[in-house]
């Protein structure tokens, strides 16, 4: 199917060179023949600089959105869609024909699709490593899955445990890991969270939502015990997915 019309979409983050969005649109633009749609990188070192990009970009129709600003951007837009605002976290925009701006999240849909077929019936209770934006999409696609989970950070909170406080009875109760903050991701190949990983087993999910490197120190170190890994690769195609469905319909 030919398009013959000029669309420009995009990303927002901050040191996104390496970014999945970009290769992943540009290539189906070219294999699906959408002649005119472009994809291109939004890299931004502060969110203030946002609604430049909106009043001196023509024909942009839609964005993704990655760290830091899944949170940040909610400001700047004049809607969010219902479960964008149940989780207070956006990565997807579309732009109306009326240049209004609306928030979405397609992150849970994607880790949702992506975790489901991996699920056993003992995977009951999940660790969540980290509390920014990308870990709101995780939360509420858990809740979805009727899986309990509690977040771990660096500082113990009311709504989180802190990295000290994992042990193993804490990993005998939670047997699905997942790690959403970014340590481990390329170039930093070599870090990865601080958490006890002798405790994983073959009971356990490990999962990254990290795709670059394709299998991070995290998962490694996880793998070697027997628990099962994913990285976030799947997921990441699944939310594009979502996202494309969104600014065309």
């Amino acid at each position: 199917m030919t398009q013959n019309s000029k669309k420009r979409f995009g990303l927002l983050g901050r040191n996104i060179s390496y970014s999945f969005s970009k290769g992943h649109f540009t290539t189906k633009f070219e294999k699906e023949k959408y002649q005119g749609y472009t994809y291109e990188n939004f890299d931004i070192q502060e969110i203030n600089v946002f609604p430049e990009i909106i009043q001196n970009t023509e024909y942009l129709k839609g964005l993704n959105v990655t760290i830091p600003y899944k949170e940040d951007v909610i400001p700047f837009l004049d809607k969010l869609s219902k479960k964008a605002k149940k989780i207070g976290a956006v990565n997807t925009i579309k732009i109306t024909k009326k240049g209004k701006l609306k928030g979405y999240n397609t992150d849970y849909f994607g880790f949702l699709k992506s975790l489901k077929p991996l699920l056993k019936s003992h995977h009951k209770k999940a660790l969540i490593l980290g509390t920014g934006g990308a870990s709101k999409g995780v939360a509420f696609a858990l809740e979805e899955l009727g899986i309990e989970y509690q977040f771990v950070s660096r500082n113990a909170s009311e709504k989180a445990i802190d990295y000290s406080q994992l042990n193993s009875d804490v990993f005998k109760e939670y047997q699905i890991i997942i790690n959403s903050t970014p340590i481990g991701t390329s170039p930093n190949i070599t870090s990865c969270p601080d958490i006890p990983y002798e405790l994983f087993t073959e009971q356990h999910i490990a999962y990254d939502l990290i795709y670059n490197p394709a299998e991070t120190q995290f998962l490694k170190n996880a793998k070697e015990r027997g628990a099962q890994i994913k990285n976030g690769l799947d997921m990441l195609i699944f939310q594009a997915e979502k996202a494309w469905e969104i600014w065309n319909k």
